[in-house]
């Protein structure tokens, strides 16, 4: 029998695969990536008894894997919020999906655990940009103002360091991180512990790359609803490119934003986050586009041709108009 965790290398993916293995320790193979690469069942393999525990990836983008694994004998637990479709049948799938904006994987592991450890979900709902429900849940935890703050913190940082074209722009690759931090009960351990080293890397290369994004002012077809930005090919870019578009949405609550980073190959990957104060029609209006998908409050396209930027930026203010 094999065990096998596949989970997206974002602040949710980790915290929620944290969580599960801190309740039930496994000696899995791991599967992960980039933020965008979430077509990760094409890399499973596995049989009758083998199980498959899937985090943080859409099931409608991985559909034909779930369905290969389902007829060979493997067992899946899968649990997400991105748009997911009709789901597979099958004894063998167990499905905890749930797509509502304010709810990440991290939340539907820790239901699933009755809040065992309530702070690693509270650490993977901030990095989602979800603020709101992440301090709603941490009114479960006895912590001050001062480690509520910690915990946004270390959720920021995880989920920062997820993106990038490639495992090579990133300061940890995700399976890495996953390792050190889920050596710790509490987020807390890693933060001021024996995980702090790594605590710091992510804040002063966070620090960095914010300061260069900063500077960066929006494109002349924005709008006073829908506001563009186009940062350049580098690696700092790739990095910033989804906490970027939340600290944008967090600062302008009723507008929606898009970030562009521009591609070796001379096309574009996108950020979108729909307005803070209406969460929806991100994911509808990435779905539009080649490589695009996500959720009602935050969606990308992973490789937008340059011939198309047009086409996204007028569908982009027309989706965001009101």
């Amino acid at each position: 029998m094999a065990d096998i965790d596949v989970f997206n290398g974002d602040a949710d993916g980790i915290c929620a695969l944290t969580q599960l293995r801190l309740a039930e320790p496994r000696d899995a193979r791991l599967v992960t990536g980039v933020k965008r690469d979430i077509a990760l069942l094409a890399q499973v393999e596995a049989g009758a008894g083998d199980r498959v525990t899937v985090l943080d990836i859409s099931l409608d983008k991985n559909r034909d894997g779930v369905v290969r694994l389902l007829a060979s004998g493997a067992e899946l637990l899968y649990v997400d919020h991105h748009y997911a479709g009709e789901l597979p049948t099958g004894e063998r799938l167990t499905a905890l999906i749930n797509e509502a904006p304010d709810v990440c994987t991290s939340l539907l592991v820790n239901g699933h655990l009755k809040n065992r450890y309530l702070a690693w979900a509270v650490v993977g709902a901030f990095g989602d940009n979800l603020k709101k429900s992440a301090e709603t849940m941490a009114k479960g935890l006895e912590i001050n103002a001062e480690q509520l703050r910690q915990l946004e913190d270390l959720g920021t940082y995880l989920n920062y360091n997820g993106y990038g074209e490639s495992v090579g722009d990133l300061h940890f690759a995700p399976d890495a991180l996953f390792r050190l931090v889920s050596q710790h009960e509490s987020p807390f351990g890693f933060i001021g512990g024996d995980g702090h080293e790594h605590f710091a890397k992510l804040a002063d290369g966070y620090a960095t790359d914010m300061g260069r994004a900063a500077a960066t002012q929006p494109e002349t077809t924005s709008t006073a609803h829908a506001a563009l930005f186009i940062l350049p090919d580098a690696p700092w870019a790739r990095r910033v490119s989804g906490v970027y578009s939340n600290d944008l949405t967090n600062q302008h609550p009723d507008r929606a934003h898009a970030v562009l980073t521009e591609k070796a190959n001379g096309h574009y990957l996108i950020s979108v986050r729909a307005p803070l104060n209406r969460k929806k029609g991100a994911d509808e209006l990435c779905r539009q586009f080649p490589t695009g998908g996500g959720r009602a409050a935050a969606a990308g396209v992973n490789d937008l041709p340059a011939d198309q930027l047009g086409a996204f930026t007028d569908a982009f203010t027309t989706q965001f108009a009101i």
